[in-house]
Order: C-alpha cells, then structure tokens, then sequence
C-alpha cells in the first residue's frame, strides 16, 4: 500500500489514518527531506492524501488528531493528479468546495471508470452538511454535478462508470442523477419556504422532505431529517 486517501475529515474516514499509513512502508529518495531528525520521515509510511481543509481541521481545536494522522500531502486546487500511476491507472482527486465541508474530495480511478464520492452521497441517508466548517446543500449539489459530468453512462444513464457512495449501495449515474434530482427540490422548497417568511421551526413543520424520507429519513442517530433541513435552510438564509 502506498497511498491513504480522506476523502474527508469526518472521524469515519480518517480514523484509521495512522494504523493505515503504517502499516505499509514506500521508502522515497531522500527520507525526510534533508532535515535529518527534525521532520517525520514521511517516506516510512504510505502517503496520506486529501485537501488542504483535511489537514486543518485535523492539526487544529481543541482536541487535534496525532500528527502521524495528518495528511502527509495536500493540495488546494481545484484538483490533484497523483504523482504516478497506481495499479496501472492515474488516479485523480477533485475538490468539492462548500459541499459536506470547506475540504471534501471525490476521488476518480480513470482507467476503472470508478468514482469514490465520499460524503457527498448516500444511497440510506441524506447527505452530511456541517455548516459551520463551511458545508452548504448547493456545494453538495455542485459535487454531485461534478460527478455526472466526469461519468460516463452505458446505455441511458444505466451501467458505465460506477460511483461508490460513503454509505450505501454501489450506484450509477442514475443513482447519482436520482440522489441529485431529489436535493434539489428540497432546496427549492426549502427556499420558496423560506421567501413567504417561514421560520426554521415553521419549514420543519411543513416537512418539505416528506416524500423522501421514508428512503433517506431518520428521526434517531447521528445525523436526522431535522438536522438535515435546518443544515439546508442555514445555508440558503447565509447566502440570501
């Protein structure tokens, strides 16, 4: 293994990061980089890779993880091509701005025709957006855009490339296009809600995802309808 990529900062994804990282060893020329034992020696271990708002949100609170969880290499571009091909593919990260967060990725195996989109889908929830680090429901919406603009169908939106959600089943661009369709018009519902001077309490009364929760919905656990409107009428009333 030479390469441990976050999509995100979220505990489930980089939780593992340092047993990951360590596990494996890709010796590079030069070892730490000529500062003998002042900096880790980054080359004994797999690199870790993810946007520079991983590394951040990660080295910073109150609470920071270990530095050998840390993203050992970031970038904060628009994208980022691996250095090298890896199984005999290049391997490229595009960032999603504003999406789940101010620092989330999906990751696109070009030779595979396979997709990781991280946070940004769920095939059993609705998607994760954690407002104030900079999360807003048309950023998911632009990430799931970018998804079907890099995807190739097979035969009318069915087949072709596959996209591997952060929780859930393996999908297509129909998935994706279904899962997209739906946040937008919980958006736009969201939004119209919002123009007739509804209060947050009010829009959750109305239930404006009433028709999708039977699939995305929970009103337990970690993330719920509840926090899912209020995360989504936030963002529309911050921008407005």
């Amino acid at each position: 293994m030479r390469y441990v990529i976050n999509t995100s900062a979220a505990p489930e994804h980089v939780g593992g990061n340092e047993k990951l990282a360590s596990s494996a060893t890709f010796k590079r020329a030069g070892g730490a980089g000529g500062f003998g034992t002042a900096t880790r020696a980054i080359g004994d271990d797999a690199t870790i890779v993810a946007h520079d708002g991983v590394l951040a949100t990660m080295s910073s609170g109150k609470t920071p993880a270990p530095a050998a969880a840390w993203p050992s290499d970031t970038f904060f571009d628009e994208f980022h091509k691996l250095s090298e091909y890896v199984n005999g593919e290049p391997v490229i990260l595009y960032h999603t701005p504003a999406a789940n967060t101010d620092g989330d990725s999906i990751v696109f195996f070009r030779h595979s025709e396979v997709i990781s989109a991280g946070n940004l889908m769920s095939t059993v929830s609705y998607p994760f957006i954690d407002v104030d680090k900079g999360g807003t429901i048309n950023g998911v919406i632009g990430g799931l855009n970018k998804i079907l603009d890099l995807a190739v169908a097979e035969y009318r939106a069915q087949g072709g490339t596959w996209v591997v959600p952060g929780r859930g089943k393996l999908s297509d661009t129909a998935d994706v296009a279904a899962y997209r369709n739906m946040l937008v018009m919980i958006r736009d519902r969201v939004r119209d809600l919002q123009k007739k001077g509804m209060t947050l309490e009010q829009v959750r009364a109305a239930r404006p995802t009433l028709d999708f929760d039977g699939r995305y919905g929970a009103t337990t656990g970690a993330w719920t309808t509840d926090m899912f409107i209020s995360a989504v009428y936030r963002t529309l009333q911050e921008k407005k």
